[in-house]
């Protein structure tokens, strides 16, 4: 079963140049769609685009040329982002700020883009990517954590707002993921973690794809909701 988010139109997945987004944009490619990626670095897409998330202006721009060179964007995947570990004490305003910037803004400003398209076009889906952090929470991750939150919270509402305009909103909100974002050292690689979780090794970047796409092809019935592929990190 496909739906209005399949087929016939261009996808944009921000955070596209490495890791997840690299994954996202290469599985939605290999359905068919053209895929423009939106990084601070260059992607391997259809169309690679410069920019930072944070900057309404430099997203607006951007996604303009995505219309003019592969046409209507039917997809749209916000998968840019970073992590920090601090305690929250050691959490500065300016690192508060920096992260609500990117996360939060990176995808209002995302969707600001594409939306007028959608909604004028009368179909189209969105897929936010958070966090399991943003569900159950984690040691010296406050402004991570908060920052994903945030990105529920928009989504939720954001999808009661379209969705009887044709626009389907959900999210991913992957548990710890094997990217470069997660150094060597970091706790997440630790083997006394992953014994905690029921599988007992981290999600790969294909399986949150794999969980993407299903929100965009298969499951036109899901609205305003969160799939977290954790690994069991939070059931």
């Amino acid at each position: 079963m496909t739906t209005s988010g399949s087929g016939g139109g261009a996808a944009v997945v921000t955070g596209a140049a490495s890791g997840i987004g690299a994954s996202i944009s290469a599985r939605l490619s290999a359905t068919g769609r053209r895929v423009a990626g939106l990084d601070l670095q260059e992607s391997d897409t259809d169309l690679s685009l410069v920019a930072d998330v944070s900057d309404r202006g430099a997203v607006l721009n951007a996604l303009g040329r995505v219309q003019d060179e592969l046409g209507p964007v039917s997809v749209l995947v916000t998968v840019a982002g970073y992590y920090e570990m601090l305690p929250a004490q050691e959490i500065t305003p300016e690192k508060w700020r920096r992260m609500l910037e990117v996360h939060l803004g990176g995808t209002c400003n995302a969707c600001a883009a594409v939306l007028p398209g959608m909604l004028e076009a009368g179909g189209g889906t969105i897929i936010t990517v958070s966090s399991e952090l943003a569900l159950g929470g984690g040691a010296e991750d406050a402004h991570y954590a908060a920052a994903k939150g945030a990105i529920l919270g928009f989504t939720k509402s954001l999808a009661v707002e379209v969705a009887d305009r044709g626009v389907r909103v959900n999210c991913v909100a992957p548990g710890p993921t094997d990217t470069p974002l997660l150094e060597p050292t970091s706790p997440w690689r630790d083997k006394a973690f992953l014994e905690t979780l029921p599988l007992r090794r981290l999600v790969r970047t294909d399986e949150v794809a794999e969980a993407v796409l299903f929100l965009v092809d298969e499951g036109g019935f899901f609205c305003g909701q969160v799939l977290s592929p954790n690994a069991g990190a939070v059931i």
